[in-house]
């Protein structure tokens, strides 16, 4: 076997398992990032840098762990890259101080508790429909449901979730001629009034 062909060899196994390591890596943008379209610009960031140095790779190795390690180091490159400075010739004239951080903190909690409340079933859909964009049909068969149900755990899920955050805390629906319903993990009403 000729140097070139071991080499062309090598190159498509990088990228073959590059390929399946994506979805792992847009989930850990996101989670750096919170941000969908900044988490796309970290996972282009980090595949480009990869693909650049991928002969600093050696083969053998845990891939996985090499792209996290280069996708950490880009999130915090880029905080660098945005830190706030402050102009010499107006630092007397203008406040240090920084506007406060901590909502963006508050907001994941609420999310994250609000999330929490959804049933098994919504969240496992919305996180293959959302997180790794997975079409219907996938989600049904990794599911073991129908289409329809799918569609209905995300349009559910996203419902509750709006109505969650709005309110700031689970309350059913209450009202003349409103039900109320609690649903199992399998979708089916436990109690309604």
């Amino acid at each position: 076997m000729t140097t070139q062909t071991k080499q062309d060899e090598a190159t498509g196994d990088f990228h073959e398992q590059l390929k399946t390591v994506l979805p792992r890596l847009r989930i850990y943008a996101l989670s750096l990032t919170r941000d969908r379209d900044a988490a796309e610009d970290l996972v282009h960031d980090t595949v480009i840098k990869a693909l650049t140095g991928r002969n600093s790779f050696q083969p053998g190795t845990n891939l996985a762990a090499w792209l996290f390690r280069i996708q950490r180091n880009e999130f915090i490159s880029g905080l660098r890259r945005r830190r706030p400075t402050v102009p010499v010739d107006t630092a007397i004239a203008e406040s240090l101080s920084h506007p406060a951080h901590q909502e963006s903190g508050l907001v994941m909690r609420e999310f994250m508790s609000a999330f929490g409340k959804l049933a098994a079933a919504q969240r496992e859909a919305l996180l293959l429909a959302v997180l790794e964009g997975l079409p219907y049909e996938t989600i049904a068969e990794h599911t073991g449901v129908s289409v329809g149900t799918v569609k209905s755990r995300i349009s559910r899920a996203r419902d509750t979730l709006e109505r969650l955050l709005l309110e700031g805390e689970a309350r059913p629906s209450s009202g003349p001629g409103r039900t109320s319903a609690y649903l199992r993990d399998d979708d089916s009403p436990v109690a309604t009034r």
